[in-house]
């Protein structure tokens, strides 16, 4: 009936009748102080068991997130650094691939970072407590144990004591009986003391009368008591103790399940990470990377023209060939400046070594005038192009900012009391003054472009040997795409048009245009501005300070990309924004001059 050993020991207890001895009870409450002994030393022995397990997850718990905080460290210490050298990088197709990969490793971290957050509330803190309820209970049932163990002994020995009070007057008795009588029979005592033994001898009757009738009555209580101690009290107690034993157990084996579920859990999501990977190793096109080498350091010269034969045999009269390489100094300048055979290939010798041209150096050094003439024609081309792409974008955001002081300013005059309109003033008039200045220089960059497009050849002259004879356009039509999206006056609008769908497939009630929109009504508080949407692909509670809880493909707006730490910043509504993990969601960001990014 019990799991504890010895208790059959109790299951028949014999009754103590009348009369009888009770030095049996001795080692029967032996055996029963035994038992207490047993299952104390047991409990507390499970106790500390459980909480060598709990030991061991926390244990656990600590090596995720360490390894979690060194997975992220790698990823942050290999992710590329805001300079120039990163935007060269990201036009390789292997290089993306990395920094895919370093951004599926961040995240990877992230749900290791999960597993030492699930396991330290699911079975540490929650064991921990469990455990300390356990010792409560446990004292608890082990002093009533002691107390009716107390009880019981108490009770029998105050039965002992009756009992031999009861055998001390009935000897008392047997001597004052036998006194009376002998005093009785001798014919010399006088009648006066006869009489006075016999009342000793009815007076210790009498004793010995009440001494038994106590006794009697105290072994029927004995009895009673006795049998509700062994069959009722510690049967109950014994009952609680397995009970408690076996919760104890069980609530063991369920951490075990929920540790292995805790890992689990985070499994689809560590398979999406190792996914992104592949892709990203799939993704790579040693072709286009190599392509785009050669559309990087394409020069646009001309190969060097045929040497022509010089006749020795005619007086020493020579003709310096225009397209030789051994042209003289005076036909190098006097060179037209327009397409010409005589330019100097890249690579040039020079005491019997092979040096760099001083254009290729320049190009690398990234040093040079303004109008990056010290470049080779296709590639100064570029670095124009560029120019006038970054002037044409501030351009379009001091109109932005002028168009939002106009609009102020026409609030200011329809309510005086809101603001001075003429405060407005010189700050229109200085961002007029940078548009004029910023439209000066796109016209600079514009001349110094036609003029390098005009002295560049065209592609029917141009003949490639070696490796890249099969190179394609495809660079070259990538630039073009870009020049056809310019709007007339310079600017691009393609990109601003598709943020604005990006925005209204959300929420067509929030505004698409950069530029801010002024109400009656002014904020004080400045809120961040939306830079792209995202779905949830997970539900997150969001029960610690600083994030919000999601549902499963609730759609959110990106106010702040992830910095590195596994976290991206989204808002609901105005009032309702906080930080979700990087790898629950889906992240599109809003496109760019760049184009768009998206990732999981």
């Amino acid at each position: 009936m019990y799991i504890f050993p010895g208790f059959g020991y109790f299951k028949r207890v014999p009754h103590i009748p009348h009369g009888d001895t009770l030095d049996k009870m001795v080692p029967l409450q032996k055996r029963i102080n035994d038992q207490f002994d047993n299952l104390e030393k047991h409990t507390q022995w499970g106790i500390e068991y459980a909480e060598k397990y709990t030991k061991f997850v926390k244990e656990r718990s600590e090596i995720e997130t360490n390894y979690a905080k060194q997975i992220r460290n790698l990823s942050k210490k290999y992710q590329p650094k805001k300079n120039s050298r990163e935007e060269e990088e990201s036009k390789y197709s292997f290089c993306r691939a990395f920094l895919t990969t370093l951004n599926e490793l961040n995240d990877y971290a992230g749900q290791h970072e999960v597993i030492a957050e699930n396991l330290s509330s699911q079975i540490i803190t929650e064991l921990s407590r469990y455990l300390q309820e356990v010792k409560a209970e446990r004292k608890s049932h082990f002093h009533d144990g002691r107390k009716a163990q107390q009880h019981i002994e108490s009770s029998w020995k105050q039965l002992e004591g009756c009992k031999r009070r009861f055998e001390r007057d009935c000897k008392e008795a047997d001597r004052a009986q036998q006194y009376f009588e002998k005093m009785d029979a001798d014919i010399n005592v006088t009648k006066a003391d006869v009489e006075k033994a016999r009342q000793q001898a009815d007076m210790r009757h009498k004793m010995a009368a009440d001494s038994k009738s106590e006794y009697s009555n105290y072994l029927q209580k004995f009895n009673q008591e006795q049998n509700e101690h062994y069959f009722t009290v510690i049967p109950n107690i014994f009952q609680k103790l397995q009970d408690m034993e076996e919760k104890r157990i069980e609530r063991i084996g369920v951490c075990m399940k929920t540790f292995a579920d805790v890992d689990r859990q985070v499994l689809p999501i560590v398979g999406k990470c190792l996914d992104g990977m592949t892709t990203a190793a799939e993704s790579i096109e040693p072709k286009t990377d190599s392509k785009q080498v050669v559309e990087s350091y394409k020069s646009g010269f001309e190969p060097p023209g045929d040497v022509e034969f010089e006749d020795y045999g005619q007086a020493m009269k020579r003709t310096a060939s225009d397209t030789s390489l051994t042209n003289s100094r005076e036909s190098k300048q006097e060179r037209p400046t327009g397409k010409s055979k005589g330019k100097l290939w890249p690579f040039i010798k020079n005491k019997n070594k092979i040096t760099l041209n001083s254009h290729v150096r320049n190009l690398i050094e990234g040093s040079g005038p303004e109008d990056f003439s010290h470049l080779p024609p296709e590639q100064r081309r570029k670095k124009l192009q560029g120019k006038l792409d970054d002037l044409n974008k501030d351009i379009q955001k001091e109109m932005d900012q002028r168009d939002a002081l106009t609009k102020m300013k026409d609030v200011y005059l329809k309510n005086p009391q809101m603001g001075d309109p003429a405060s407005v003033d010189p700050r229109l008039t200085e961002y007029g003054q940078n548009i004029e200045k910023l439209q000066f220089e796109v016209q600079k960059f514009e001349g110094w472009l036609a003029e390098v497009e005009e002295r560049m050849p065209s592609k029917s002259d141009n003949r490639r040997s070696g490796l890249y004879e099969t190179q394609n356009n495809t660079a070259v039509s990538s630039n073009n795409c870009a020049q056809d999206r310019e709007s007339p006056d310079g600017s691009y609008t393609e990109e601003q048009n598709s943020e604005t769908q990006v925005k209204a497939t959300i929420n067509p009630s929030i505004p698409t245009t950069s530029t801010p929109e002024f109400d009656d009504e002014f904020d004080d508080e400045e809120t961040l501005p939306t830079i792209g949407t995202c779905k949830a692909l997970y539900p997150f509670e969001g029960h610690n300070e600083g994030t919000i809880a999601v549902a499963e493909g609730e759609l959110l707006y990106v106010i702040e990309e992830d910095k590195g730490d596994g976290w991206t910043r989204v808002r609901r509504n105005e009032d309702e924004e906080g930080y979700v993990p990087t790898s629950y969601v889906e992240v599109f960001l809003e496109t760019n001059a760049k184009g768009a990014m998206t990732y999981i």
